[in-house]
């Protein structure tokens, strides 16, 4: 899982791999030949509610503030990275194990 977190000067990048529209919203583990988290999300992807509720489900996940989780690449994509600002990497490994 460690290939998809790294850590850079603003905080902590994810790669994710988004599958919307499933039953739960949830991490689902972690997808070693795309080297993204799997993540599925219970909102279908029309008119950005998908992504409004990635932002949503990660920021009460990792225990940030909405406004520190950003879309940088991939925001009408299913492959995603995402800033989680002023995180650390130990503490971002640490709750996604836990899951």
């Amino acid at each position: 899982m460690k290939d998809a977190v790294r850590q850079t000067g603003e905080g902590v990048v994810l790669d994710l791999d988004i599958s919307p529209g499933a039953k739960a919203t949830c991490i689902h583990g972690y997808n070693p030949w795309r080297k993204r988290i799997e993540v599925r999300l219970s909102e279908r992807a029309q008119k950005g509610k998908a992504n409004e509720q990635l932002i949503s489900f990660l920021s009460d996940l990792f225990h940030v503030n909405s406004r520190d989780v950003r879309i940088i690449t991939g925001s009408t994509n299913s492959k995603k990275s995402l800033l989680i600002t002023g995180a650390k990497m130990p503490d971002i490994l640490k709750i996604l194990t836990e899951k």
